[in-house]
């Protein structure tokens, strides 16, 4: 990890940040973007930062004043912006020169001594810049924004994707797991971070504070991991419900009407969201770490409660079905399902199975959809999170699968009219699965999933593979 990661930041640093905060939000509010441009262009603010001069204190007051000009740019001139900090990368000619020495070295010290200066060599000055935001008051967190503005203007731009991969690689040491802090959040959390909550839960909307206060009563539960340098910006969170069996219905679990139920009589934790909130972090795996923690936690606070389970939705498994259909796939009915779907449509006998499907998912009245069209629709649906695989033909196609799947849960139940949001309907037919962490089996489950792509699932959910 590197010695300048803001986890690991030197004595100095640590005892002056207090007094230095000041002084450096001072210097960036007076010295505007045009102001900074007439003293000098760009490129060379940015390399005056990399030169040092006067010291350590004045690199990272330039890079205070550098980070303030690139709060305070409109977007398309933050592109340029990061252009020119792209540029700064590793010099050819001291990259052949230690290639050349690594290659001309005859013995195992020179070899030694030259992969040290080839290192070096290939270590663009732009790390050492992004290092140096990292140092000042809010740095950490103006570089996670940056990485979010990097990924949305990365792809195509050779350059700038060489950059968003050195803060990437930076970032990923900084949010170390190691270093995280899991918090469980209540109705008494300051409000600001309960406004985040409702502004970052993404999975299912908080309609109301009403609808927030009762997401976290005395049988919920929310945790999240925080980051020391962003002590107010939670890094992802998940909510959690006490209940006595699983869970089938995401409407019902979140109902305000329902009982409050009494957390010692709960025999069973419900993951039922589960949310990243920083865009800059995408990539940065800890969701996984997240929830064994948690498990964990709940584990100690409630001994009663056994089963640790989600209720997960599946959001590609429409878009997979409706092209599987129309690419006319033979595999999706067996000749009994068609028969039985063109009954259930008032179809003729010469209508393929597939046509009638589509014409009853058409009719979006779930609650009237005919009988045979619920085992298809929860046949195919455990089809499609316990067999078919994305581009690399191991890892499952359902994110959210791989999501659960890569941190060693199983594949327990799939649940008919769970989420009967507009949401739910058009993403996964109202569908959503269970998947249990069992604690006695989760590594077990884990290596067999990365290693060899075996996706661990109850004999329900085998059975319906095998019908």
């Amino acid at each position: 990890m590197p010695d300048t990661a803001p986890a690991l930041a030197d004595g100095f640093l640590h005892r002056t940040r207090r007094s230095l905060g000041e002084v450096w939000r001072e210097m960036a509010q007076r010295l505007t973007w045009r102001e900074a441009e007439e003293e000098l262009d760009l490129a060379a603010q940015m390399r005056a930062c990399l030169d040092g001069r006067g010291g350590e204190v004045s690199a990272r007051a330039r890079a205070a004043r550098l980070a303030a000009a690139y709060r305070d740019l409109p977007p398309a001139e933050r592109i340029a912006f990061l252009r020119s900090l792209a540029a700064f990368d590793a010099d050819p000619k001291a990259v052949e020169d230690a290639i050349a020495a690594w290659s001309g070295a005859q013995d195992a010290a020179a070899r030694a001594a030259a992969l040290v200066r080839l290192r070096r060599a290939l270590e663009a000055p732009r790390v050492r810049l992004l290092q140096q935001f990292a140092a000042i008051p809010d740095g950490v967190k103006l570089l996670v924004g940056l990485r979010e503005e990097l990924l949305r203007a990365a792809e195509g731009d050779p350059l700038l994707r060489a950059l968003e991969a050195d803060l990437k690689s930076l970032l990923a040491a900084w949010f170390d797991v190691g270093f995280l802090e899991l918090r469980r959040i209540d109705w008494n959390s300051p409000a600001a971070l309960l406004e985040k909550l409702i502004r970052y839960e993404a999975v299912h909307r908080i309609e109301s504070w009403e609808d927030l206060k009762n997401r976290l009563d005395s049988d919920r539960r929310c945790y999240a991991f925080f980051h020391p340098r962003m002590p107010e910006e939670p890094l992802i969170f998940v909510e959690v419900a006490l209940t006595q069996g699983l869970a089938d219905s995401v409407q019902a679990l979140l109902d305000p009407k329902a009982e409050v139920m009494d957390p010692a009589r709960a025999d069973t934790a419900i993951f039922y969201s589960i949310n990243n909130c920083q865009r800059g972090l995408d990539g940065i795996a800890f969701g996984n770490f997240l929830i064994k923690r948690v498990v964990e936690e709940l584990g100690r606070e409630f001994p009663n409660i056994r089963r640790f389970a989600t209720l997960s939705p599946v959001p590609g498994f429409r878009r997979w079905l409706d092209q599987r259909m129309e690419a006319g796939d033979a595999t999706l009915l067996t000749a009994e399902e068609s028969a039985a779907l063109r009954a259930a449509a008032g179809a003729a006998p010469e209508v393929s199975g597939l046509a009638a499907l589509a014409l009853l998912l058409e009719r979006r009245g779930g609650p009237a959809w005919p009988k045979p069209l619920e085992a298809v629709l929860i046949r195919l649906c455990a089809r499609w999170v316990a067999v078919e695989a994305g581009r690399d033909g191991k890892r499952a196609a359902d994110p959210v699968a791989h999501f659960h799947l890569s941190n060693g849960a199983r594949i327990e139940r799939i649940n008919w009219r769970a989420d009967t949001s507009e949401k739910g309907m058009r993403e996964s037919a109202g569908l959503m699965v269970n998947y249990l962490y069992d604690p006695a089996f989760i590594e077990d489950n884990h290596e067999a999933y990365a290693g060899e792509g075996r996706r661990a699932a109850s004999s329900a959910v085998r059975k319906l593979l095998k019908a």
